[in-house]
């Protein structure tokens, strides 16, 4: 029942055959390089944000990894294929062979998207990542190389990490941040900070 599901599904939201290269372009833009706005926003927080915004996108760059550690065990012990390796579908973007579920690109954004949402000072910016990864979703499914199931599965394991550290923070990420991560940004970037071209 939940294979037929998934499958019909895809089947949906998969390219057809002759699709236009405008639809694919748009697809392989959300597929390939929305994703960049996570590095750019943990670059443009520590840089330019202050301790209300630097915090919260530690922790949930922290939430994260620890997400991404776990998706690699489930792909390790749990291989699922991509749907060009069964193969079922239209295959419009290059991929490598890997295990599909959870899907790691959703992972990434919707635990950064979550873990931002659970501080009030931040909630905003989680509320806008939520939205960015819904065309991310899709793209991925519509140019073939990941099934619905594996959106549904790194939404489920980016709102368990995002809650776990969140509720682990004040001896998970408080410590280290303030022990660690500000030491080190102020060693870092301490002729930038001294001339206030980057937030203290």
């Amino acid at each position: 029942m939940e294979m037929t599901l998934n499958l019909t599904l895809f089947e949906r939201i998969n390219a057809a055959p002759d699709i236009g290269t405008g639809w694919l372009l748009v697809a392989e833009f959300c597929a390939v390089y929305l994703i960049w706005m996570i590095p750019a926003l943990l670059v443009a927080g520590w840089l330019r944000g202050s301790d209300r915004l630097k915090q919260p996108l530690l922790e949930a760059f922290m939430a994260t990894l620890l997400a991404l550690a776990v998706s690699w065990l489930i792909g390790m012990f749990w291989p699922m294929p991509r749907p060009f390796m069964v193969p079922v579908g239209q295959h419009f973007l290059e991929h490598a062979p890997t295990s599909a579920f959870p899907s790691n690109h959703m992972t990434i954004m919707l635990t950064m998207a979550f873990s931002l949402w659970l501080h009030e000072g931040t909630r905003r910016i989680g509320r806008y990542l939520l939205l960015l990864a819904l065309p991310v979703a899709w793209a991925r499914v519509f140019l073939g190389v990941h099934f619905p199931q594996d959106m549904l599965g790194a939404a489920l394991l980016a709102a368990s990490m995002a809650l776990a550290v969140g509720a682990n923070r004040n001896w998970l990420v408080l410590p280290f941040y303030h022990r660690v991560a500000r030491r080190l940004y102020h060693l870092l970037f301490a002729p930038l900070i001294a001339r206030g071209w980057v937030q203290r």
